[in-house]
């Protein structure tokens, strides 16, 4: 990690995958479907909204409200990270750039406003565990393909 405080989180990671790869498989539904489990549909195309209900077991299940805000192909995609029916809103961003035939991928997650404090599933923490998991996916995924 490379750096976290109370409303930002941002994690740096190079993988061994082609920037082309990496981009696909974080905007391509068929791909974002092999190793994650958020998107039942998405598409990188701003005010494009995907809801699912994701949580860390089956008491605690929250529909998540993502918008797409901003795509720079091959570059950058950031989207809202929202829950229906619950106070709070942050956005998530993943920026990539090329490194000979490896990807630099710059993950944040910023809180913009704060989620309820009553629920330890909207902790910083959480957050970290679970966007570590996920960019440990992505990463697995994408250097065990050989091309796009």
């Amino acid at each position: 990690m490379e750096y976290s405080d109370e409303r930002k989180l941002v994690i740096g990671r190079v993988f061994d995958a082609p920037i082309e790869l990496v981009w696909k498989a974080l905007t391509d539904i068929e791909l974002l479907k092999q190793w994650s489990p958020f998107f039942p549909e998405f598409e990188p195309v701003v005010g494009f909204v995907s809801r699912f209900w994701l949580g860390p077991d089956d008491d605690h299940q929250y529909l998540h409200v993502c918008e797409v805000t901003e795509v720079i192909e091959r570059k950058k995609l950031t989207y809202t990270w929202a829950y229906d029916g619950q106070v709070g809103d942050s956005h998530v961003t993943f920026e990539l750039s090329d490194d000979s035939d490896r990807t630099k991928v710059t993950f944040t997650h910023e809180i913009i406003e704060p989620f309820p404090d009553y629920d330890p599933n909207f902790a910083l923490n959480s957050f970290i565990q679970g966007w570590t998991y996920t960019l440990d996916a992505l990463q697995a995924y994408a250097e065990k393909r050989e091309a796009v």
